[in-house]
Order: structure tokens, then C-alpha cells, then sequence
């Protein structure tokens, strides 16, 4: 005889099983009120027992649940068919949207449940390794100098270049342009952020694009919606930015929509990368000094530097395998003084007719017209020869 009541035993038995199967061959043997007796239970639960082990077996002795089997509260079967049908119909949508839409009777919560059984649930947003992935894989497709971005980045806010920068009058916004699918870079620097300077940065630009024959049959120059790039927010024709841009054949200006910053993300890398690798631990003499490194370090990234995120090969190696034809000497163009470049276009515009100049050579004065004629030597040097239009047809 069993000192435990079976109430208690079931509380703490870790297998139910095992001591109801051996109540349930006791009572085989000696009965049901007998057993029931001996294991300080009731009759009724001992035939219960009975009764499931000669049906099920060993198996039927396990504790079965007590769910009701009827829920007056179900939700309909045509009207779970109903919703789930939605759920392909709007893929992108969330249970509160198609609830409001098509009037379903359900709370959200209800909805997400019923796709989640049929196992259609609502679209998770990808993990933003992935989108970077899908991302890159889009990129490589591109033609060459097919897409393109251009952004500035202001060089005063930082810490180790902000004293160099007072001290020695070095550049304080960096332009930076950048081709998408391989990822080269071509930089000019200026003292402040204008329109002026971009369309300067523009024409440079276009100048040796089409000077070695790089842009494909349509290209698109994408920037944001600074005032440096689209002039005045509520101008009725387009700047003189872009008409820059859209001087060349086939070539387009795209910008960016408000505050999507991550639509820059090609551009903005090299501005985080510069700041690391550039601004960070360079120290500079004068102006000169700093064009002749940045230089120096833009001849490093489109030639050698690997880049992580562009399957550890550097620009020119991915030119390579995309263009076996590509003119290298365009990855070599230097960095461009934007000040320099626009003096030298007033020094132009200033001269006049028949190479008269507005001002008198001052006679007296043993520097002024050497000084002027080197400033004038430079000018035409790099091709200046228009008086209302800016051409540049020489490398600087």
C-alpha cells in the first residue's frame, strides 16, 4: 500500500506515466476500488486511467490538454482565408494600413496572427549587412563613370587640422567627387562653400572627362540640395551648376531627396576615410605643401589603396577588370586650388581688347608688371583664352 496520496505524488512526479501504469496493472489485478484504495485515490480516476491505457496504450496515460475543442470567439474560416488573401495582395503594407483599407472586422494583432499561422507574415526589413550587400551587387553593373556623386565635407570641425587651417590659410571645404561602380576620387579644396566654386569644380571635372573620352552615352552627377549645388531654393531656371553638368552630351543632374543623407553614402565614406587617414595625421607647411599631399593622397587611393568594401581591390584594379582600354592618366589628375582656379578666371575677364590691360602697367613701380605678367603666363598657360567663357584645355 502506497503511504502518499496520488494527488501528491502527481504534484511532484517528474514522469506521470511510469506511476499511473503501475496503478493501472495493480488494478487489472486486484480491481478497480481495491487499487483505488491502496493508491489513496478515487474509483472514478482509476477507471479513467484504465480506460486510456486499453485504447492508447503506454502513450495514452500522458496528460492530455484541456483546451475546449469549440471557441465560440473563432474567427471565421472564410474571413481568415479573406485576410490572408490581402497579405499577397498588399506586400508591403502592416495590419493597421489593410485593416483601415479594406474595413476588416479584426484588431491588428489578430490579423498578424492569422498570417503568421499561415505563414505569410508581414515583410521583415532586411539586416543592413544584407542591404549593403544587394547594394554593392547593384553597383558593380553600372558602366563605368555611368553614376556619379559630388558632395563637400567642411574641414574646420577637425580638432588637428583646425590649427594648421587658421595659421596657414590651408583650404576649409573639401569638393569632393567620386565615381560609383569602381570608386575613384578627384578632389578640390577652397576656402569657402559656394556655387561659384562648385560650378568651377564642375567644369574641371568635365574638362577630363571628356578629354580622355570617359563618359559613357548617359551619366548621371548626383548631389544633395545644398544651396552650393542648386543656387537659390526658389529659382526658376536651372544654375549654373547644372548647366555645367549638362554642357556634355548625354550627361544629367540628379539630386538627392531632403535629408536622405544615405543616398551619399559613396562620398561620405571618403570624407570619414580622409579624415582618418589624411587630416588626422598630415602636418602642413603652407598651401602649397597641403595640395602637394592631397595630392599625393589621391594618386595612393585610385592606385593603390585596397578597399574593403570593394572586394579588397583598389579603383584602378577594378577599372581594369570593368575597361582594359581605360587612360590611367585620368585616375593622376591632381587635386585643384578652386581660389587659385577662380583668380585666374578674374585675371581673364579682366584683360581687355587686343590684350590691353584695364589697369596701367604702374611704370615707376620695378614689381608691378613682372608680378602681373607671371600671374598672366599662368593664366594662359592653363588655357584661359576666352573673355566671357571658362575653358580649360591644359592639365594643372
Amino acid at each position: 500500500m502506497c503511504p502518499y496520496k496520488y494527488y501528491h505524488v502527481m504534484k511532484q512526479s517528474k514522469d506521470k506515466k511510469q506511476w499511473r501504469y503501475q496503478m493501472v496493472q495493480k488494478a487489472m489485478e486486484i480491481g478497480i476500488k481495491p487499487t483505488a484504495k491502496a493508491f489513496h485515490t478515487s474509483p472514478p480516476v482509476v477507471r479513467k486511467w484504465l480506460k486510456r491505457f486499453k485504447q492508447q496504450g503506454y502513450a495514452g496515460l500522458a496528460d492530455q490538454s484541456r483546451r475546449p475543442h469549440h471557441c465560440p470567439n473563432e474567427t471565421p474560416t472564410h474571413l481568415k482565408e479573406h485576410v490572408i488573401e490581402l497579405r499577397k495582395t498588399y506586400k508591403r503594407l502592416g495590419a493597421e494600413q489593410i485593416k483601415v483599407l479594406e474595413d476588416i472586422p479584426l484588431n491588428p494583432k489578430t490579423i498578424r496572427k492569422i498570417w503568421r499561422q499561415a505563414g505569410c507574415s508581414s515583410r521583415r526589413r532586411p539586416k543592413k549587412h544584407k542591404t549593403k550587400n544587394n547594394l554593392r551587387e547593384i553597383k558593380k553593373h553600372y558602366a563605368l563613370f555611368e553614376k556619379m556623386v559630388e558632395d563637400t565635407k567642411d574641414l574646420f570641425d577637425i580638432p588637428e587640422y583646425w590649427p594648421q587651417m587658421k595659421a596657414l590659410n590651408l583650404p576649409k571645404v573639401q569638393y569632393t567627387h567620386r565615381e560609383v561602380s569602381c570608386g575613384p576620387i578627384f578632389l578640390g579644396f577652397a576656402n569657402q562653400r559656394s556655387l561659384t566654386h562648385a560650378h568651377l569644380f564642375a567644369v574641371y571635372i568635365n574638362h577630363f572627362l571628356k578629354k580622355f573620352s570617359a563618359l559613357p552615352r548617359k551619366s548621371q552627377r548626383q548631389t544633395d540640395n545644398g544651396s552650393e549645388y542648386i543656387g537659390s531654393w526658389n529659382a526658376k531656371r536651372p544654375c549654373a551648376y547644372t548647366l555645367a553638368i549638362e554642357s556634355l552630351p548625354g550627361q544629367s543632374h540628379h539630386t538627392i531627396f531632403p535629408g536622405a543623407h544615405r543616398m551619399q553614402s559613396d562620398v561620405e565614406t571618403i570624407h570619414n576615410l580622409m579624415e582618418l587617414e589624411f587630416y588626422e595625421i598630415e602636418s602642413f607647411t603652407n598651401r602649397l605643401n597641403f595640395m602637394q599631399k592631397a595630392a599625393s593622397y589621391q594618386l595612393f587611393f585610385n592606385l593603390h589603396r585596397p578597399n574593403s568594401y570593394k572586394e579588397h581591390k583598389s579603383p584602378r584594379q577594378l577599372i581594369q577588370e570593368k575597361n582594359p582600354d581605360f587612360d590611367k592618366r585620368l585616375l593622376m589628375i591632381p587635386p585643384v586650388d578652386l581660389d587659385q582656379l577662380l583668380r585666374w578666371k578674374h585675371l581673364l575677364l579682366s584683360k581687355g581688347g587686343n590684350d590691353l590691360l584695364t589697369v596701367p602697367f604702374n611704370l615707376t613701380g620695378p614689381s608691378s608688371q613682372p608680378h602681373f605678367v607671371r600671374r598672366r603666363e599662368k593664366a594662359e598657360k592653363c588655357g584661359f583664352y576666352g573673355k566671357t567663357t571658362f575653358p580649360i584645355t591644359a592639365g594643372l
